[in-house]
């Protein structure tokens, strides 16, 4: 069932955000961790979630959860209910999936997730959602759709054709930014390279100011090899390209520093007054 599509009215807007969630691959863990999450008080006084995937898998989930929640079929954004008990599910699924087996990859359930996450995309594009959330996905799975992207951060720049894109991940007081996601590590050195390095680096600096607040932002630059590769001991990468990036960077007046073996620079930015 189509779900409609209708820009929201601008006057009486809710003062909680409303969140699109993305259930991830149905025979994943997402359709469990999303109903165990919106069970919570807590996560119902920040914000009116809509989980945008399948009908009849959250039903089901929920009743096997044995939670106190009322899975409600809702068709467009501005019809999620008020109720703390409600859980609205926005299905964009033409018909229901088929039988398919928990934690085994298949491509009906790796599709599924794929239109999950566009509409979504395309919710918040139109500015019916305020946000997304995205439970997990399996990369076999989206790969044996026919859906060849290794992960959420580049269907994501893909479907929003944005050419600046990258993960970040938020523990405690860390904030990292990732050069390369989702490669094999043998690769790994071959697809570094000065200026995607840089660009990691300038990415990093931006959400820290203009996503986190921090005026005066500290990147702090990992290095690939143990040791920073004590000179050349353990390998060149630091010295060849790791370095020559962050020094542009720091040319360009960010705080970044020279490269650091990881277990030197976590020690270092683990402290929130750093």
């Amino acid at each position: 069932m189509k779900s409609e599509l209708n820009k929201p009215k601008k006057q009486n807007k809710p003062n909680k955000p409303l969140l699109g969630i993305t259930m991830g691959d149905p025979a994943g863990i997402g359709p469990e961790v999303i109903a165990k999450a919106l069970a919570l008080t807590k996560v119902r006084r920040l914000c009116r979630p809509l989980v945008i995937g399948s009908f009849p898998v959250m039903q089901q989930v929920v009743k096997s959860l044995k939670l106190k929640l009322n899975v409600i079929r809702v068709e467009g954004h501005e019809m999620v209910p008020p109720r703390s008990n409600d859980l609205a599910v926005l299905d964009p699924l033409d018909r229901p999936l088929g039988r398919f087996l928990r934690g085994v990859a298949a491509a009906e359930t790796g599709a599924a997730s794929v239109l999950f996450i566009k509409k979504a995309v395309e919710l918040a594009q139109l500015g019916c959602i305020d946000g997304m959330v995205t439970a997990p996905i399996n990369k076999e799975a989206i790969n044996m759709a026919g859906c060849h992207f290794p992960g959420h951060t580049e269907l994501l720049a893909d479907l929003t054709k944005t050419q600046d894109s990258g993960m970040m991940i938020i523990g405690g007081p860390l904030r990292i930014m990732f050069v390369t996601t989702h490669v094999a590590i043998k690769d790994l050195p071959s697809l570094l390279t000065q200026a995607k390095i840089e660009k990691a680096i300038g990415l990093a600096h931006r959400a820290l100011r203009d996503l986190f607040g921090i005026k005066k932002p500290r990147v702090g630059v990992a290095a690939l090899n143990p040791h920073a590769g004590e000179h050349g001991l353990f390998g060149d990468e630091e010295a060849r390209i790791i370095l020559p990036a962050a020094r542009a960077a720091q040319a360009r007046g960010i705080r970044a520093s020279d490269p650091l073996p990881a277990d030197t620079l976590f020690g270092l930015f683990s402290s929130p007054n750093i």
